[in-house]
């Protein structure tokens, strides 16, 4: 591991880059400033005043996740509700403010070169994966801070590792009801009204929130246009969270969570058919119908609190999730060669249980226990043309054909560690992880890891970590494709090839420093490396926007995170840098879905990872010019992701730049109160970007970054 040639990178970059104005309008700590939590939204903090039950129970809970080893990101309530589009904002634009974070088309991040792996938690549970799309299943409405986890994770993460979002949830502090109701509306036809409700009385407390989202912008444009063609959305989406105090030492809650998106998949006109069907030779396709529906729902039930000194929280759970691609039947045989109808549904069943003892004075024993059981099924229902072995159309009357699979993955993790406060200034947490993971074949592995935090003066605060990682593949994103059936077609796949993906296995190296810098600023800098075996990665293949896994057998990851957080009276600002290199070599699994030249180069050399962006940027800034308005911007700034060149993803799509305004400004009406109001001006220079070109390996179609939008929220507290 070179830390210094990585540092000279880092440096490099910083010189090199420019440096842009943006909003975000309250700082968050920086990685390594590891904090043990984030200012609360005061409306719905937990009171933390005299002996509070509630705030106990909290704090036991919070006392399950250690804080040492690994890189934080925090986001609280306020910071995201002053974000342009506040709390209307989807989580995934919530999550992109933090350092490392890089976008992707259908809402798809990357974390530190990883292409998803990302792994979310509500209140110290576990909520598995919906099957891969661009529907957002979480609400960023329930959140009072979040928390992303990435770097040397300690032995209490697993499975999923490129980062963990940690959200916690909103609480009220007092008996009684309170509740919020507001709309977001503005440009491409967009609404979306949403409303929140809290109650709490005696030992019982709830918070439901639900909120429907319809815009003629669903997925990202595959053109410059202004207004995409055949691109509208229906969304809904409910949380709720129900608890009941048994004493003053337990607590039982369910947890439930919905959500139903419908999309219109968008068109790129012009395009010139490739197939005869039947005595029809031309198509527009502009007129193109494809649609897709996500559906997900989960439910927890959970008892936490103390036996002692011991903390504990014993979790069961459920997860639902199904796609379903409708094809546009003539069309897409025309264009495409296929027209499959595609449906996929995945539900896991969850337990998970997570304690933590301390013992004497300098240390706490934390362990647990983790365990699903997933049942996945995937049936693609394709029309085809016959075809001879050049794959020339030797018929324009469609054949069809139906590939189905089952799939049944087990899962089990255990883990035992211990934090150990060596005087003042030292904090180490050393433990082990063990996973198995059962599908087509067990497979396991034993995964030490260790960390440390060295408090080095009061301003000064230096983290170092060392994870062993073993990662399954997303069981909702396998598919095993029948190669045999579609010999002889359209769709007949370009090579033979291993169908079973395989788990990943990695080491990671990680080191970061946090110097506060007078009263009001704060720098951080992070570095890590990571050597993968069987790295994974995904691609979508195929009309329907979904995503399948394969895997490299060789891989090399490698970067450097900077950030720098402002805070001075009325004034908030932060600014992130990130560096990243990510490289796969020789593909082992999935090798039908693409073309032999390209495996062929591939075999012998290792390649961009097709979500590998050199450079990644955000920031903003935030003056609250008084106690009731408060302007801001923020931007996104990338390198660009990968693209064929001479060699598979041997190029970039040019850099682009995102610039959003935002004011909000709260109404006193004597007789109704507050009314808050908030104006986002999106991509204000209404500069034209590509996020993908539709080339590289595993990519579709190219995707756009939005166009200049105007929305207005108006929101009334009751």
């Amino acid at each position: 591991m070179n830390f210094s040639r990585l540092a000279l990178c880092v440096a490099a970059a910083l010189c090199a880059a420019p440096v842009f104005a943006g909003d975000a309008p309250l700082p968050v700590p920086p990685p390594a400033a590891l904090p043990d939590a984030s200012p609360t939204d005061p409306q719905h903090a937990v009171n933390l005043g005299g002996v509070d039950v509630d705030a106990k129970l909290d704090a036991a809970r919070n006392s399950l996740s250690p804080d040492t080893g690994s890189s934080q990101y925090v986001l609280d309530s306020k910071a995201i509700a002053a974000l342009p589009l506040g709390q209307s904002t989807p989580l995934n634009q919530v999550v992109l403010q933090a350092p490392g974070v890089v976008q992707d088309s259908f809402g798809q991040l990357h974390v530190r070169g990883d292409h998803a792996n990302l792994q979310y938690r509500i209140d110290g549970v576990v909520i598995p994966e919906s099957i891969g799309g661009f529907g957002q299943a979480l609400d960023a409405r329930m959140i009072d801070n979040l928390k992303l986890l990435d770097g040397a994770l300690p032995a209490q993460y697993g499975l999923r590792t490129a980062a963990v979002v940690d959200i916690t949830t909103k609480k009220l502090k007092n008996d009684g009801n309170e509740g919020v109701v507001g709309i977001t509306g503005g440009s491409n036809g967009t609404i979306n009204p949403y409303a929140s409700l809290f109650g709490k009385s005696g030992e019982w407390s709830y918070y439901l929130t639900a909120n429907y989202l319809e815009s003629d912008i669903g997925i990202e444009n595959p053109t410059s246009s202004k207004k995409p063609v055949h691109d509208h959305t229906n969304q809904v989406k409910a949380f709720g969270d129900i608890s009941y105090r048994i004493n003053d030492d337990a607590r039982l809650s369910f947890m439930f969570g919905v959500a139903n998106n419908r999309f219109q998949i968008p068109n790129n006109p012009g395009q010139t058919p490739t197939f005869g069907y039947l005595d029809v030779t031309d198509f527009d396709s502009s007129k193109l119908n494809e649609q897709q529906q996500e559906r997900t729902r989960f439910g927890v039930l959970s008892l936490q609190g103390k036996m002692g000194e011991t903390a504990y929280q014993v979790s069961l759970g459920q997860r639902y999730s199904g796609l379903d691609f409708t094809p546009d039947a003539i069309g897409d045989l025309m264009f495409d060669g296929v027209a499959s109808d595609v449906r996929r549904s995945n539900r896991a069943s969850t337990v998970q249980a997570d304690f933590s003892t301390p013992v004497g004075d300098s240390n706490t024993v934390r362990y647990g226990v983790y365990s699903s059981f997933e049942k996945a099924g995937s049936t693609n229902n394709a029309m085809v043309f016959p075809a001879d072995a050049d794959g020339n159309q030797t018929s324009t009357t469609p054949i069809n054909i139906v590939d189905e699979s089952r799939l049944i993955a087990r899962t089990y993790s255990a883990y035992l560690q211990d934090e150990w406060s060596i005087g003042s200034a030292w904090t180490v947490n050393y433990g082990v992880r063990y996973d198995k993971f059962n599908a087509f074949k067990a497979e396991s592995q034993l995964s030490p890891r260790v960390g440390a935090v060295w408090q080095a003066t009061d301003s000064t605060t230096i983290h170092a970590g060392y994870s062993r990682y073993f990662t399954p593949p997303a069981t909702e994103a396998i598919t095993t494709t029948s190669i045999e059936k579609f010999a002889g077609t359209t769709n007949a796949l370009p090579s033979d090839g291993n169908n079973t993906p395989k788990s990943e296995r990695s080491s990671y190296y990680d080191l970061g420093i946090s110097q506060q810098v007078g009263s009001d600023l704060t720098l951080g800098l992070d570095l890590y490396d990571r050597r993968v075996s069987r790295l994974q990665d995904e691609g979508q293949f195929g009309a329907a926007v979904v995503y399948s896994t394969f895997n490299y057998q060789f891989g090399r990851i490698r970067g450097a995170e900077f950030s720098a957080n402002w805070n001075h009276g009325p004034v908030t600002a932060y600014f992130n840098l990130a560096y990243s290199r990510a490289m796969g070599k020789r593909i082992v699994t999935g090798q039908y879905n693409f073309d032999p030249d390209e495996l062929a180069y591939i075999y012998d050399n290792y390649i961009h990872l097709d979500h590998d962006q050199k450079l990644t940027s955000s920031g903003g800034i935030s003056w609250a010019i008084t106690g009731d308005t408060q302007v801001g911007a923020n931007y996104l700034f990338g390198s660009g992701l990968r693209k064929d060149g001479d060699v598979p993803n041997g190029l970039s799509v040019p850099y682009y730049f995102q610039l959003n305004l935002n004011v909000s400004h709260d109404f006193n009406f004597e007789s109704t109160g507050k009314l808050h109001t908030q104006l986002a001006l999106i991509n204000a220079l209404d500069r034209t970007y590509e996020l993908r070109d539709g080339s590289g390996v595993g990519v579709g179609a190219p995707q756009f970054g939005p166009r200049r939008g105007l929305f207005l929220s108006v929101e009334k507290n009751f």
